[in-house]
């Protein structure tokens, strides 16, 4: 665990520096008349944001005086390195597969928070009867569902804001039939890949030894 402790500081503080190094590069440029990306500004208002949103576990151990699984919080840091800072603020989201692979990535997260929340739900004595592949399926199911959720955020963001995250448009055109369905549908295909991987995995991990589920168990500070 000292390694994930290790790893979460260190991309913890590539999310902030890098933020902070992004905003003064680029918003020197702009001052100067330069945008180095595209809508610049925007992009300069994102990756801020990045900021607080890299620091949310943090704000979250110390408002409930939990410490998280340094597993977690290390997978989530790499995370929004990779969405925000260097797929929205710089344009990697333009790289082929860029998102999917974030959606893998993600659900393997969320499914991670199944069982932590299954663990931080269960009594220890409940627990340690509990047949693994109920534990298995609960973090499986959890991980697909956040994925399906996330879906309906970006349709509404669509919908109303008049956004793309479901890229149902392009080149300024909106897509017909199963074209504009391809986003979506691999999103989803990805976030079932990345839970599924997870719950497999983590139900041979409990049938070999039970003690595997501590590592996504909550701990008093």
């Amino acid at each position: 665990m000292a390694v994930m402790q290790m790893v979460k500081r260190i991309f913890y503080w590539l999310n902030i520096g890098g933020a902070i190094a992004y905003i003064a590069f680029c918003g020197v440029r702009l001052a100067q008349g330069h945008e180095t990306f595209p809508n610049q500004m925007q992009l300069m208002v994102q990756v801020a944001s990045g900021i607080i949103i890299a620091s949310l576990p943090l704000i979250i151990e110390r408002v409930t005086k939990r410490r998280l699984p340094d597993v977690l919080v290390a997978l989530y840091e790499v995370f929004i390195l990779m969405a925000i800072l260097l797929g929205t603020g710089m344009r990697a989201y333009s790289i082929q597969y860029w998102d999917k692979i974030e959606h893998i990535f993600s659900a393997g997260i969320l499914a991670g928070t199944g069982y932590m929340i299954f663990a931080a739900l269960t009594p220890d004595d409940q627990l340690a009867r509990t047949n693994p592949a109920l534990i298995a399926i609960f973090a499986t199911v959890f991980g697909i569902s956040i994925g399906v959720f996330w879906e309906f955020y970006e349709f509404s963001g669509d919908s109303l804001l008049g956004m793309n995250m479901q890229r149902y448009m392009a080149h300024g055109h909106a897509l017909v039939g199963q074209a504009a369905l391809y986003d979506t549908m691999g999103d989803l295909l990805m976030d079932v890949l990345g839970s599924v991987a997870l719950g497999v995995y983590g139900y041979f991990a409990l049938r070999k030894n039970r003690r595997w589920l501590d590592t996504f168990k909550l701990r008093r500070q």
